[in-house]
């Protein structure tokens, strides 16, 4: 009775194992379409606030920047409902689902503490003063861009996904290089830029991997 009990325990955690690993495979491949978007929307939005900032001479042009979110989010939902019956929700998905709405809540406060702090400091008027003195600075962006690559490598550590944690590296290492090498100008933009391409490849790999 007891060598009985101590396999069905053992094929019991084995079958909990495989399950777990089955639904991380498949969060993995859909998560793929999601990399994919906000890949191609940031490296959009990046080289649209490049070009104007550079063709103008003003930083105002981040104002933009505030519009990615609401697009991101209603595509995404469009997503997800196209894919519902595909839906994998467990302890894994509540994981990197909160990894990246901790990014969120993460990069909106350290963006709107140096809007703020941008705004007093420098006594400008209005939120296109503020943020032209703020991107003078620069140091938003590369906060930004290293949370983002925390927040792809922390994802890529529970979906035990090797190609996610060298891209999180890779963005967050790389556009920290990027920024010392550009500088605090317009072309600090393209740090994003850089970050956007390298979450497409990383979603077309993953769905590659899991196709």
């Amino acid at each position: 009775m007891e060598t009985n009990k101590e396999m069905t325990a053992e094929e019991s955690l084995s079958l909990i194992t495989e399950t777990l690993n089955s639904n991380r495979k498949e969060i993995t491949r859909r998560s793929g379409k999601y990399y994919i978007l906000w890949g191609i929307l940031l490296t959009i939005f990046s080289l649209i606030v490049y070009f104007l900032w550079k063709l103008t001479d003003q930083p105002a042009w981040n104002c933009l920047w505030f519009a990615m979110p609401i697009i991101g989010w209603i595509a995404a939902r469009l997503l997800r409902r196209n894919g519902s019956s595909d839906v994998v929700q467990n302890d894994v998905s509540r994981i990197t689902d909160g990894i990246w709405a901790t990014f969120g809540i993460f990069s909106c406060a350290v963006a709107a503490f140096t809007l703020i702090f941008a705004h007093f400091n420098d006594g400008s008027n209005g939120l296109g003063n503020a943020i032209s003195a703020l991107v003078a600075l620069g140091s938003l962006t590369a906060e930004i861009v290293i949370i983002f690559g925390l927040a792809e490598s922390a994802c890529g550590v529970a979906l035990k996904n090797w190609v996610m944690k060298i891209a999180g590296f890779s963005t967050g290492i790389g556009g920290l290089a990027i920024y010392y090498i550009t500088g605090a100008g317009a072309e600090q933009m393209l740090i994003f830029t850089f970050a956007g391409l390298v979450l497409v490849v990383t979603g077309l790999i993953v769905k590659h991997q899991y196709k």
